[in-house]
């Protein structure tokens, strides 16, 4: 009794408490069941076999738990990324008070598989925040990853400093260092700070070749290929160098800021006195925005070259001198400052000196004829010859402190979020339900919605019908369908229709929102039901159908005009009677028709060619395809390479027409060509249609079948090097053969 006190008191202090806007609601907070404990009333493929054992390593890692954010402009939930080996002791001490200020679901250490899992798990909740505690080795680590998973859009990211440089955080506002502060109040910051924008710089390394200089040692590429802060070649570059060396030989040595300033300065007075790079650029050519300024370089005869993306340098010294004009230095404004560095003016810098102006500009190219000491945000190494191009990125969202008298922050809005949405077909699901991969490859893009984060499942359905409704000529969809949860666990799960309005759309979707048809795909309508010519009025430009008329002999005549080729066709020179053109008589004759006689025309019907049809299947004009068989002309066609129209579709890509084939001419499906003696299967392995292979697959297309080089599919998919494929088609291999030894029926 006392534990669940405790733990409603604890619930009442996160929804009531000072920091409750910063804090995830134990709501949002959802239990995973354990890997492999889902239970279905659907038949599972075996498991055992080779090919199990061989995916094993692919799994990925399963997660206990996930986040379903309610949309709110309320809570703006901080994440807090730690370095606990960062400060000292400092990192270990503030994860277990943000652990205890916060939710501990929210507090994630950096030295347990970095950023990426947290930031995954809360990529699509509202109005996020980052707090990144560390160096700016963490801030970059924290913004490289939020690049590389896409997370749209991206959340604004705040610094506390624990770190030795700090300039990051110097220049937001944040200072350069943590001084004990309480955590209450740093929490309070960031939910009322500024988000401001901060350039990111990309670096290219390309090597010289044409320089003869020996490579002593040099490596190929820089450390880190983004700039957040800044990059520099030259001497200060060669004191980080020496002092990270140092660092990792003596580590018990640097354990406090100070110890590492002095360093730096006892560095940086030997460079002073033995005046190392001082001949600098005559081995390095620098070019700004096309402009080359190599020669001024040499006049100013700099030991250093510095190019800076924020005001502070070198643990918070401002080596640009804002007096001599120019733009006012800007992290958003698009441009870099360049300034050149001598060894007088290094220790000068840590007096409030300044260095020495040279341009700004938006990209530079710097070609080095030697090998190089230079440095990344603070990561150094030494460069072989080389040619450096440095260009604009993008820009990240900072929180930067909120300064004093300043208005607060304007409540932030829920803005519009885009789904493109696709639909599975019973057929699919039933046969790959474990497999979320093979299930996003057999869906089809129906359309793309745009929905408000805090729409329920009831609202998108009206949507997704009337985007139905818009395309009800291309897609063909009952109206019996269900929404899928595509983000929750390690498989996809129906959503029952009663509990849609307890659902948020980010509930079952990220970027993708899935719905699963219920009911199989309408009968197309019989010939009775339409007029023997299209509409004219139709969006796409069908194929003319020649009139079929039948005899007072009950028998089939010739079509009142010639079939043309496809090419005729298309230029719509060739003109057929209207059937309403028809005299009474005939009209009569024709309804005189007694059943059987009716029975024996469409079965003549069924087997009569139509070059039409192989050109619709390859060009994947799903309507002509359905309007030429209703009207009686054969799914059997096949062309002079004895190739049918499943061959055609399957090759070109076009899994609607596949799917209609297997439907209304099962018969084919096993077909082989004349030339390479290849069915269907054969031709989307070649050509890598997987979403068709599985198709093919689940509509009963035989795996042992081999064309004229004795390949079966699989062994196709092998000698294509897709392995994924070929594991896939012995997986079914596998299971036909367990099951026709159970007596199943496959």
């Amino acid at each position: 009794a006392i534990r669940i006190v405790l733990i409603h008191l604890l619930i009442f202090l996160i929804v009531s408490g000072v920091h409750c806007n910063s804090i995830v609601p134990p709501s949002w907070i959802v239990k995973l069941p354990r890997k492999g404990s889902f239970k279905s009333s659907l038949r599972k493929a075996p498991t055992k076999g080779p090919n199990s054992k061989k995916n094993k390593h692919k799994e990925k890692e399963h997660r206990a738990f996930t986040i379903k954010p309610i949309p709110t402009t309320n809570v703006s939930p901080v994440i807090v990324f730690i370095n606990p080996k960062s400060g000292g002791n400092q990192g270990l001490k503030l994860l277990q008070k943000f652990q205890w200020l916060l939710n501990p679901r929210q507090v994630f250490d950096l030295t347990q598989g970095g950023p990426r899992s947290g930031l995954e798990l809360f990529k699509k909740v509202p109005n996020l925040r980052v707090l990144a505690c560390g160096g700016d080795g963490t801030v970059g680590w924290v913004l490289s990853v939020i690049d590389n998973i896409g997370v749209a859009p991206a959340p604004a990211v705040g610094v506390l400093p624990l770190g030795t440089g700090n300039d990051l955080a110097r220049a937001l506002g944040w200072g350069g260092g943590y001084t004990d502060e309480p955590i209450s109040k740093i929490l309070s910051n960031i939910s009322q700070s500024d988000i401001v924008y901060l350039d990111r710089w990309s670096l290219e390394v390309e090597k010289n070749t044409d320089t003869n200089a020996k490579n002593d040692g040099g490596k190929q590429n820089l450390p880190l290929n983004v700039v957040n802060n800044y990059y520099s070649l030259g001497v200060d570059a060669h004191i980080a160098l020496e002092f990270h060396e140092a660092r990792e030989a003596h580590p018990e040595k640097f354990n406090s800021r100070l110890r590492n300033k002095m360093f730096y300065g006892q560095m940086g007075g030997k460079d002073l006195l033995k005046r190392k790079w001082k001949d600098l650029a005559d081995f390095v050519s620098l070019e700004c925005d096309g402009q080359n300024i190599t020669q001024k370089l040499k006049d100013l005869r700099v030991h250093a070259i510095v190019f800076l993306n924020i005001p502070s340098y070198g643990g918070g010294t401002k080596p640009w001198n804002r007096s001599l004009g120019g733009i006012e230095p800007s992290t958003e404004d698009g441009l870099i400052e360049v300034v050149g560095l001598t060894t007088y003016q290094l220790p000068l810098l840590q007096a409030g000196g300044h260095g020495t102006c040279i341009t700004q500009c938006r990209s530079a190219k710097i070609t080095t004829s030697k090998t190089i000491p230079m440095q990344v945000d603070g990561e150094a190494c030494k460069l072989a010859p080389s040619i450096i191009t440095l260009s604009h990125l993008n820009k990240a969202a900072m929180l930067a402190k909120q300064k004093h008298g300043k208005a607060a922050p304007a409540q932030a809005t829920l803005d519009d979020l885009a789904f493109e949405v696709f639909k599975l077909a019973m057929a699919d699901y039933e046969q790959h339900h474990n497999d979320k991969d093979l299930l996003v490859q057999a869906a089809i893009n129906i359309g793309k919605i745009e929905v408000n984060p805090g729409s329920d499942l009831e609202q998108v359905r009206v949507m997704i019908n009337r985007l139905l409704e818009e395309n009800k000529d291309q897609q063909m969809i009952s109206s019996d369908w269900c929404f899928i949860d595509s983000c929750t666990a390690e498989r996809f799960f129906r959503i029952d229709k009663a509990q849609e309005s307890l659902h948020y759309v980010l509930d079952i979707a990220v970027e993708h929102l899935y719905i699963l048809e219920c009911e199989e795909e309408t009968v197309p309508p019989t010939p009775e039901d339409e007029t023997a010519n299209p509409s004219p009025t139709s969006n796409q430009a069908p194929y003319n159908i020649p009139l079929m008329k039948i005899s007072k002999e009950d028998s089939l005549d010739c079509p009142s005009e010639q079939l043309q080729s496809p090419q005729s066709l298309e230029n719509g020179n060739q003109k057929y009677p209207n059937p309403e053109e028809n005299s009474p008589t005939e009209n009569k004759e024709i309804a005189r028709v007694t059943s059987d006689s009716s029975m024996k025309i469409r079965s003549y019907m069924e087997e009569r060619p139509n070059d039409c049809l192989l050109k619709a299947a390859k060009i994947g004009d799903l309507r002509t395809v359905k309007e030429l068989h209703n009207h009686g002309y054969s799914l059997l066609t096949k062309d002079a390479a004895g190739q049918t129209m499943l061959h055609h579709a399957a090759r070109y890509g076009h899994n609607d027409i596949v799917k209609y084939l297997i439907r209304f001419a099962p018969s084919i499906l096993n077909e082989t060509d004349s030339t390479l003696s290849q069915t269907a299967l054969h031709k989307a392995v070649a050509y890598k249609w997987r979403d068709i292979c599985c198709i093919l697959v689940a509509g009963g297309a035989a795996l042992d079948v081999k064309d004229h080089r004795g390949l079966t599919p699989r062994l196709l998919a092998l000698q294509n090097d897709d392995h994924e494929l070929a594991a896939y088609l012995e997986s079914q291999e596998n299971f036909r053969m367990v099951a026709s030894d159970d007596g199943t029926v496959v």
